[in-house]
């Protein structure tokens, strides 16, 4: 019922924001007269015609006008017909995707369908409705309020005597509450909301749309200490218990500096991550600048270039632990002390608070949300209610009696099977014609003078009943009409959609259209520049001319937080291995006394995770040696050492380049036996040792560099090879020059993301030029003139 979620980060649009459509007044059209209608096909002249297809004129003007209405250029000449030259490849190729039948195909038409769905919404609502509900939740945003709740269970379907017995218990719990018992106790103890053992039926602070809708509706009309009648939701009988009642806090704006580890991460890098944080957070203490660390630091890619900024956030709409720490910075500028979520830790910076903004500004939002909401449903009842009258329903009251007829004990068992043969009629409304044969084909209703009988009623009935033993038949054959109808009601106004408005019809031609294009752009063009390497490869050769490297040069930053740090990077980096710091840079492998045999999960339990670590990390090497116990050889110690790196070359597979013996030594303690030293080439070893007491000290990049990837080495691109050093943003860096590579080709390796996507519009180019010679182009030029109003 009540659920609080992240922030995300950069969410896709849906469907129904693509569409950014509102259901217009109906256009003059005859109505269905069946639920199979037929999309219309536009007519009038034409503004070009494409071999023998004629492009309707109304068509591309309704396409103009909607994708260029609000340019500078609208109704110029160049406007309309560079426009027009664009939907003309577009129309070309759709024409050659339905040339290869790819608008026959299931999967086209499965896909087309669910667009179809989504394209509907808009026009399957009460327009009226909306508005209100919109005003009433952007009213009660201006007021957060606190409460705590009971809840008794009951499904939104249940027989009147289940509904009864849940009404009567939720009574009984509110007496008991309302006479002075209280209220957490009684929730922790008969609550049948789970949580409520553990917070006593306690919500803490919400607003409008966080809430099934009658529960926030009862919630708001309750006053602060008193508890609601009992309230029905989907969930059961609720009473409210409303403990405060606040002006809304607005939303924040807040910038973090985040450094990632979930959870499940080890406790090694628990640890590491939160010596980060708090280094971090004592040098922000200090002074140091924001910006400079989180572009530093920061392990939230997405945030990170922007100062650490995240979008406006409200009550309710942050992982609590982050959204209570948030709001509590009082002042533009302030900073929060590291605060743990289940994404790691953050530092949170205040940026300014924002009061409830005005109506306008969020009514488009409001509006989505209140179409995915709860209160969607009075929507729903409205607009039945308005297509009952709008498409004719009427109802045959003697087929309805014989239709409730066939309700028995199979239909509350859930077993009901329609037969017509054996249909029977009871009830004094039943007439001589609703009885005798071929019953079952008679109108139960009709849809604009469409009948639906009673055979697709009780169709329906076998295929969507359930077991629900404690109902009466005639409750549960109730039901099932009330959503045969609404069902029937709603499908034939969708089915009418494309002859009632012109906005909803082509919105689906765009995409259908749009689906078209894409499976043969994919064909023709996406995956053929991909998989087409000898192509790909004589057009780069082709077109070498385009795809040039600039300065660059191999090199080495390092970046250290103090001279003598840089100094010690210095001397260490050459060495090209270095040790792994902290518990993982060894591990003791113990044998079986006087053999060469690795003792259980002290000796091949060992050895097997050594395994898993290197397959894992290539830059990972080991050495091993063997440690001489009291009253054992020196060659035992050896054979122990040799038998530890054959099990790691066969049966871990590592390769033997990668294992070293190490001298033979003598056991420290007694029960030294062959030791592990883990080493790797990889620099972020160095990195971790210099790191150990300062997670920031020392900041290593090995690589070619190109100007614009490095703003201390931009500056050196064109110096001589050698090592220099200089000092920036209270930082001491060491830039060592390798290898200088002047401007010059690339090879198609360095280039193939570049030059795949030039490939690409190059076969797009041959597509369309081959498509023109196919269907020859002839514009209607008086058509054309008509839209040139400038």
């Amino acid at each position: 019922m009540h659920s609080r979620l992240p922030l995300a980060g950069a969410a896709a649009a849906t469907l129904l924001q693509l569409a950014a459509c509102q259901a217009s007044k109906p256009t003059t059209a005859t109505n269905p007269a069946s639920q199979a209608v037929a999309q219309p096909v536009a007519t009038g002249p034409a503004i070009e015609t494409l071999g023998t297809y004629p492009v309707p004129s109304r068509e591309f003007a309704y396409v103009y006008k909607k994708n260029n209405s609000t340019a500078a250029d609208y109704g110029t000449r160049s406007s309309v017909t560079d426009y027009l030259t664009l939907y003309t490849n577009f129309r070309l190729k759709v024409l050659d995707a339905e040339k290869q039948g790819l608008d026959t195909t299931q999967a086209f038409r499965r896909e087309l369908d669910g667009y179809k769905q989504q394209l509907a919404l808009p026009y399957l609502t009460e327009k009226g409705v909306t508005d209100q509900l919109v005003r009433e939740a952007y009213d009660r945003m201006g007021q957060e309020i606190n409460a705590s709740h009971i809840l008794v269970r009951v499904a939104p379907d249940a027989s009147p005597a289940d509904t009864l017995a849940a009404y009567q218990k939720i009574q009984a719990l509110r007496q008991r509450v309302t006479s002075g018992e209280d209220f957490g106790l009684v929730a922790s103890a008969s609550s049948e909301d789970p949580s409520a053992k553990e917070n006593a039926g306690k919500l803490g602070y919400f607003t409008a749309m966080q809430m099934v809708y009658p529960f926030e509706s009862a919630a708001y009309r309750t006053p602060v200490g008193q508890v609601s009648q009992p309230i029905r939701t989907r969930f059961g009988y609720h009473i409210i218990k409303v403990n405060d009642k606040r002006t809304a806090q607005g939303e924040i704006k807040v910038a973090h500096l985040m450094v990632r580890v979930t959870p499940q991460a080890p406790k090694a890098d628990s640890a590491a991550a939160h010596k980060k944080i708090n280094e971090l957070y004592a040098r922000l203490r200090k002074g140091e600048n924001w910006n400079k660390l989180v572009a530093q630091f920061s392990e939230d890619a997405g945030s990170a270039p922007n100062g650490g900024e995240l979008p406006p956030f409200g009550t309710g709409r942050m992982i609590p632990s982050f959204e209570e720490v948030a709001f509590k910075l009082q002042k533009p500028g302030d900073i929060s002390a590291p605060v743990q979520t289940p994404y790691g830790w953050h530092i949170i910076k205040l940026i300014e608070k924002q009061p409830l903004a005005a109506f306008a500004t969020m009514e488009p939002t409001l509006k989505s949300k209140v179409a995915k909401d709860s209160r969607s449903e009075l929507n729903h009842a409205a607009f039945l209610k308005r297509i009952r009258q709008e498409d004719q329903f009427v109802e045959i009251p003697a087929a309805k009696t014989l239709a409730f007829a066939q309700a028995d004990t199979a239909l509350v068992h859930g077993r009901y099977k329609f037969n017509a043969a054996t249909m029977t009629a009871s009830g004094a409304k039943a007439s001589k014609q609703t009885t005798k044969a071929g019953g079952d084909k008679l109108p139960l209703f009709t849809i604009k003078g469409q009948p639906y009988t009673v055979a697709s009623f009780l169709a329906y009935v076998q295929q969507n009943q359930r077991p629900r033993p404690t109902a009466e038949p005639a409750f549960v054959m109730q039901q099932l009409y009330d959503q045969y109808v609404d069902q029937s009601l709603t499908e034939f106004e969708k089915n009418s959609l494309p002859a009632k408005y012109e906005d909803y019809r082509m919105l689906v031609q765009e995409y259908r259209d749009g689906i078209l294009l894409f499976q043969l752009m994919d064909t023709k063009v996406w995956s053929k520049a991909i998989e087409d390497t000898a192509g790909l490869k004589k057009f780069f050769l082709a077109n070498q001319a385009n795809y040039q490297f600039g300065q660059r040069v191999q090199g080495t930053v390092i970046s250290a937080a103090t001279p003598q740090l840089l100094a010690r990077a210095q001397r260490e980096l050459p060495a090209g291995r270095y040790a792994i710091a902290g518990k993982a840079g060894s591990a003791l492998v113990h044998f079986k006394a006087g053999t060469a045999t690795p003792a259980g999960s002290g000796g091949s339990a060992v050895l097997d995770e050594a395994a898993r670590r290197m397959s894992q990390d290539t830059a990972l090497f080991v050495t091993v040696a063997g440690h001489i116990r009291k009253g054992e050889s020196p060659a035992l110690a050896h054979q122990r050492a040799s038998a530890a790196i054959d099990y790691l070359a066969k049966t871990g597979k590592i390769a033997r380049r990668r294992l070293g013996a190490a001298p033979t030594r003598t056991a420290v303690t007694a029960d030294g036996d062959t030791r592990l030293e883990f080493f790797s080439t990889a620099t972020s070893a160095l990195e971790a040792n210099l790191n150990q007491q300062n997670p920031l000290a020392v900041q290593i990049q090995q690589r070619i560099f190109q100007k614009g990837e490095n703003k201390v080495m931009d500056e050196y691109l064109t110096r001589p090879a050698g090592t220099y050093t200089t000092q920036r943003d209270g930082r001491y860096y060491a830039i060592v020059v390798k290898k200088s590579l002047p401007a010059g080709p690339k090879a198609l390796s360095d280039a193939r993301g570049q030059a795949t996507s030039d490939y690409q519009n190059y076969l797009e180019k041959q597509w369309i030029e081959q498509l023109r010679q196919q269907y020859p182009v002839k514009v209607n030029e008086q058509e054309v003139n008509k839209l040139v109003t400038k």
